[in-house]
């Protein structure tokens, strides 16, 4: 190669547009548009046409959110949405066989736990009602069975209570039933389906302030017997942790934090292999981490991205199996965020809180 052409090289380099990467293995994390209102405790789920729906969340305790919108991966703009049915965060949203988006609990007015649900028809591009569950409940798990069914396990009921109850949700015929109660309540605990199609639910917490109790216990749901079965203790007490199926089957465990918070916010991760039943520890967090639960996503290459909990991303490297940290041109709002992978092998990471400011109406692409 010449010295011209070299001498071009490097100048084209330097008029690559905002976002854009020099190196193609150079993994970063790109601003692109805001969102319509500032959101923490939203959910973000991608749709068969590859576009995100991006539902509820809050700015205020006092003021849960109805408003929603749509990312679209080609623009790389949000559109408003019709507003949901009912104002809520810290609720679940699960893509559905169909298509659609199955909206269930939070908090809703006056931070009371939602029992309504409420479906999101990509189609008509509106929120419809779908029925109710049998508890009220805000901070729970909910995980699509193999039947079509949902799952919907723990958190917390009205007045503070923390559930132990889980109810099969058919979205069908809008309505639940009663499946056996968890071992322990929980709230702030996790839930993967595994290959198998059962379901891992591991750590948490019952009870409040000094009442509060951590767990490293783990159970995991049969939809045979329509029960949950004690499995192996994770090695650290966790709650506002996250989880994510590998591509070998395993569960990666990681962060959340003790009964300090952020002060007690935890760098480490766990295995759980369902072959055994045992959970392992695992590779170290480049940062601490905590209230990032379900912006954890395994990427198209077999990699695992971190994207909330910290002001940047990580990524687990399936070659080496070791966390290396993720390039962000400005800090990312880390906690109770929402991520969503995006059909071209990139992910969408929006809102969240922390780093010393409140809700953000900020969103990132990463771009591995």
């Amino acid at each position: 190669m010449s010295i011209r052409t070299v001498r071009v090289a490097l100048f084209a380099g330097l008029l690559l547009p905002w976002g854009a990467r020099s190196s193609p293995t150079e993994a970063s994390v790109v601003p692109t548009a805001s969102l319509s209102a500032e959101r923490m405790a939203h959910t973000a789920t991608m749709l068969a046409s590859g576009e995100v729906l991006v539902a509820g969340g809050f700015a205020d305790v006092q003021r849960a959110a109805r408003s929603a919108e749509l990312y679209s991966p080609v623009s790389r703009r949000f559109a408003p949405l019709p507003r949901m049915l009912v104002p809520r965060h810290s609720h679940t949203a699960t893509l559905l066989a169909d298509g659609s988006v199955l909206i269930a609990g939070g908090y809703g007015t006056n931070g009371d736990p939602v029992v309504a649900v409420e479906r999101f028809d990509p189609v008509r591009r509106r929120f419809e009602p779908a029925g109710h569950m049998l508890d009220a409940r805000a901070g729970h798990s909910a995980q699509l069975l193999r039947d079509g069914r949902v799952l919907i396990a723990g958190g917390v009921g009205p007045g503070w209570t923390l559930l132990s109850s889980a109810e099969l949700f058919d979205p069908t015929r809008g309505r639940a039933e009663r499946v056996a109660s968890m071992s322990v309540p929980r709230e702030s605990h996790v839930a993967v389906t595994l290959n198998d199609g059962r379901v891992l639910i591991a750590g948490g917490h019952s009870g409040r302030r000094a009442a509060m109790r951590l767990y490293t216990s783990a159970e995991v749901y049969d939809p045979a017997l329509q029960r949950f079965t004690r499995t192996g203790d994770m090695r650290i007490r966790r709650h506002k942790h996250d989880a994510v199926r590998a591509v070998d089957g395993r569960v990666l465990i990681t962060g959340g934090a003790d009964e300090r918070g952020d002060q007690g916010a935890y760098r480490s991760t766990e295995w759980y292999d369902p072959r055994t039943g045992v959970f392992s520890m695992g590779p170290v967090l480049t940062r601490a981490r905590y209230k990032h639960e379900r912006s954890s996503l395994r990427m198209q290459n077999g990699d695992i991205l971190i994207a909330g909990g910290a002001a940047e991303p990580e990524v687990l490297e399936a070659k080496t199996n070791r966390f290396r940290a993720i390039r962000a041109g400005t800090p990312l709002a880390g906690q109770f965020s929402a991520a969503a992978r995006l059909p071209n092998g990139r992910a969408l990471i929006t809102g969240g809180y922390g780093n010393g400011e409140g809700p953000r109406a900020l969103a990132w692409e990463y771009v591995p």
